[in-house]
């Protein structure tokens, strides 16, 4: 037993950050569905694509579930907003 706690299983400065720029993508992924589309999916999917690169292993299902989010939310809103006439950017 030892005084001083194994830190091999602490997260990276860069893994973090890559973790929250994945949140912030699915999130926007998600927005995009609901106001302008074609503005928001492009950055959402930039930002997931740099959270991919720096989150590594940790958070590769919160990286997945972004992309998904990216290319449903760029999708589902471009239809829905042909459909309805609404703006797209």
């Amino acid at each position: 037993m030892s005084a001083v706690a194994d830190r091999s299983d602490r997260q990276s400065p860069a893994e973090a950050v890559g973790g929250f720029l994945a949140a912030a993508g699915l999130f926007m992924g998600l927005l995009a569905m609901v106001y302008r589309p074609a503005r928001i999916a492009p950055v959402a999917a930039i930002l997931v694509l740099v959270a991919a690169a720096m989150a590594g292993k940790r958070y590769e299902r919160l990286v997945i579930a972004g992309v998904v989010a990216v290319a449903l939310g760029w999708f589902v809103g471009m239809t829905v907003a042909v459909i309805t006439s609404n703006p797209i950017y």
